[in-house]
């Protein structure tokens, strides 16, 4: 090796919409990302899928590529580290090493009514042991419907050939050659069984679901040993740094570490994070939506997070862009958003999947109100703008008040964070400063490299690599208090009628 020569470590980002790698350097910075688009089919209203095929051949494209580019830039590899889509799960033959069933992702709602008749049950006992409700999803009783119904997992399943895993799993697996069958604990807690106290699953919860233990993968720290990649899958053998859920990666690269710090991430949904410390918090009231979550372990110990999430924001804004076509582009919603000078009298709540928080209502459907033969494209674009920040405020106070305590920073990331007008409505809508970190848009691939480059003794630690990175532009309010009071109870009162009337639709 020569003497300069510099050093860095592959880093996936693998999202709901599309996959990217890239590599980050020994300067903390990320290399222009290598990415392909993913494809996602909803069969119908309740079920939204993606072909693990595609996942893994696009992913092990981009990795090549990426690769290449450090070759040819003679920069030396130390490792893999991967981020992910978290509680998007599959079943898999492991002699064949072909999926058996689509992966059912994170925004899949099935079960959600089956699952609503075991809340009184259940929930004081799974907040208490997992951090998290019942809720609307369950990959496990997913996991345990399919080897009851689908054939060829049955029959994996009864000659000890099925596995189970998230995406992250997969992805390890599929690197490694098949030697490692594992589940970052991020990811595991979004799977829903991830007990809190033993850093295992939580084995009554797994048992009730149906779901047969020994296609369940194991439970590693973030940085754990997940093995090394085959060497005719890359072409090098490298070993996985580290492995975590793509929003606490973000976590990680935004620069919220210690308890009172927050990050909000715009991608396929808005997701606020608040670290709470190394024990999980004590809730002070349990808030619709907002669960307890290991932001990462490393070494044995873990960090412990709140978080609450809007799950169709940026679908929101693709879905209007590419499937009504209000707009091109985001970017054109964006600039078409600065012309308006605010605040719009258009309304848009981003519920297109049922809504979390402040009231759990998974029925809820998307609203947009507040049209006149007066309104503009302009005035469009700002109130879906607006819509998203409102939604920010609402997982913000959510996360306050089970926390019982204020989020003292929040940093901002993510594709629709580019928008000055977003960055500041979030910050008149919540009162209080919002700070756009640099380069948010490969947060989660830098977060995770992050990670594994601390392990690997690239970098000290994570606060020493992010502060290299310099300052971030700061998003102030201006909005006076009494007119951000009226604007959120205007707000809070569309969504209670709207509630209502969903409730009300719905069939019993």
């Amino acid at each position: 090796m020569t003497a300069n020569r510099r050093r860095g470590v592959l880093s996936i980002d693998e999202g709901t919409t599309g996959t990217r790698a890239a590599i980050v350097l020994d300067d903390g910075r990320a290399t222009p990302p290598v990415y392909l688009p993913i494809s996602v089919h909803s069969p119908d209203h309740l079920r939204v899928e993606q072909d693990a095929a595609e996942i893994w051949a696009k992913t092990s494209q981009v990795c090549r590529e990426a690769l290449e580019w450090a070759q040819a830039h003679d920069v030396e590899i130390i490792g893999v580290s991967i981020a992910t889509q978290r509680a998007t799960v599959l079943l898999w033959d492991t002699v064949t090493g072909e999926p058996l069933t689509p992966a059912v992702v994170w925004q899949d709602r099935r079960y959600a009514a089956r699952l609503r008749a075991w809340e009184p049950g259940w929930d004081a006992h799974l907040i208490e042991h997992t951090g998290r409700p019942v809720g609307s999803r369950a990959p496990l009783l997913w996991a345990a419907r399919e080897i009851d119904a689908n054939p060829a997992a049955r029959r994996a399943h009864a000659a000890g050939r099925l596995a189970f895993g998230s995406i992250d799993t997969w992805l390890v697996w599929k690197l490694t050659g098949g030697a490692v069958h594992a589940m970052s604990a991020t990811n595991a807690v979004a799977a829903g069984g991830y007990d809190l106290r033993t850093g295992g699953w939580h084995e009554p919860w797994v048992d009730f679901l149906g779901c047969p233990r020994d296609v369940l993968p194991q439970i590693l720290d973030e940085d754990g040993d997940y093995g090394v990649t085959d060497p005719s899958v890359l072409g090098a053998r490298l070993p996985v740094l580290s492995v975590m859920g793509d929003q606490h990666a973000a976590l990680i690269a935004l620069g919220a570490h210690r308890p009172g710090q927050a990050m909000c991430v715009h991608g396929t949904g808005t997701f606020l994070d608040a670290v709470a410390g190394d024990r999980p918090p004590v809730h002070r009231r349990q808030v619709p939506g907002v669960l307890t979550l290991v932001g990462w372990r490393s070494r044995g110990s873990a960090v412990f997070s709140l978080e609450g999430y809007a799950a169709t924001t940026g679908s929101a804004v693709r879905w209007l862009c590419e499937e009504i076509g209000l707009f091109e582009s985001p970017a054109q919603l964006a600039a078409l958003a600065r012309e308006h000078p605010g605040p719009s009298r258009v309304r848009f709540v981003p519920a297109l999947a049922g809504l979390r928080t402040p009231v759990w209502s998974p029925e809820a459907t998307g609203v947009l109100t507040g049209l006149s033969l007066s309104t503009t494209r302009a005035d469009l674009a700002r109130g879906v703008l607006e819509g998203i920040a409102h939604s920010v405020g609402d997982l913000l106070d959510g996360v306050e008040e089970a926390m019982g305590a204020p989020v003292t920073e929040l940093f901002c990331g993510g594709g629709l964070a580019g928008s000055d007008e977003l960055m500041a409505s979030q910050a008149d809508l919540i009162g209080r400063p919002v700070r756009r970190a640099g380069a948010n848009e490969s947060a989660s691939l830098r977060g995770a490299a992050y990670l594994g480059g601390v392990r690997a003794g690239l970098w000290p630690d994570l606060s020493t690599v992010v502060a290299g990175l310099g300052d971030v532009p700061v998003f102030e309010p201006a909005l006076p208090d009494a007119a951000r009071r009226q604007a959120r109870a205007e707000w809070r009162d569309l969504l209670t009628r709207h509630i209502a009337h969903a409730q009300e639709e719905t069939p019993s």
